[in-house]
């Protein structure tokens, strides 16, 4: 009986160990992630040119162009619109995006063919935006809270966290993100598993410039598809930070007036 009690204890022990050292990393991930989010914080507003280039399973290329603006707010997640500019196809189609802390995105998308304005379920989150190998949900800002986090490694400067999204209606299944501790935690890289928990997708931020002294912008993001070989590259310039923009200029009759 005694080696039996000495066995269970021994087998608890053991258990309440590694729970200790996942929380340990939890903790860790956690507030890795945090010194990110808080390094990035106090841009205000921001506008921003972009072009995007897709690029098929067979090479081919097609462009686009577009506008966006975002709106920092605290207490919540942040306030974006996107309008495409160009070919004439898409151009004045727009995206509204409501970015929350907690809860499903609120998001719509306004088709000027038909003037309307569709609003985006949360089941249909992991869609492609506009035919991209960006899905509506890519669109969020990065917000503490959509996600539990887990330290994996250090190699160098470079951090790697596993993120879960806590949204249950996420396309994906988890993130491995790469942070660069010598540049205030920015993101290098995110792979992307799907709720099969294969390897879905890539992003990888390239050409950094700093702003204001604070504030890191990549001038290009790559996402490249590993289960369709399609890519889409976005090439971002003329940021400015110093648009006043307000909250009234992220609404539904703004969407629809953007695209004009």
């Amino acid at each position: 009986m005694k080696k039996i009690i000495f066995a269970f204890s021994f087998f608890t022990l053991i258990g309440l160990g590694i729970l200790q050292a996942q929380e340990d990393l939890a903790k860790k991930g956690l507030e890795i992630a945090t010194k990110a989010v808080e390094a990035d914080k106090g841009f205000g507003s921001v506008g921003v040119s972009l072009k995007m280039v897709l690029k098929n399973k067979n090479g081919q290329i097609s462009e686009r162009t577009l506008e966006n603006k975002i709106f920092e707010l605290d207490e919540d997640g942040d306030k974006s619109l996107i309008v495409f500019t160009s070919p004439n196809d898409i151009k004045g189609t727009a995206t509204l995006t409501f970015t929350h802390k907690v809860g499903s995105d609120d998001q719509w998308l306004f088709l000027p063919a038909i003037q309307r304005t569709k609003r985006i379920s949360s089941s249909n989150k992991s869609g492609p935006f506009v035919g991209s190998e960006f899905a509506y949900e890519d669109l969020s800002s990065a917000e503490i809270e959509k996600y539990t986090y887990k330290f994996l490694d250090q190699k160098g400067n470079l951090i790697f966290l596993e993120q879960v999204p806590v949204d249950p209606k996420s396309g994906y299944m988890r993130q491995i993100v790469t942070y660069n501790a010598e540049q205030s935690y920015r993101v290098e890289k995110i792979d992307f598993y799907d709720r099969k928990n294969s390897l879905l997708k890539t992003l990888t931020y390239i050409e950094y410039v700093l702003y204001k002294n604070k504030f890191w912008r990549a001038n290009k993001l790559k996402m490249v598809n590993h289960q369709t070989n399609k890519e889409t590259m976005l090439e971002f310039s003329k940021y400015d930070f110093d648009i006043a923009f307000a909250e009234n200029d992220f609404t539904e009759n703004a969407l629809r007036r953007a695209s004009n």
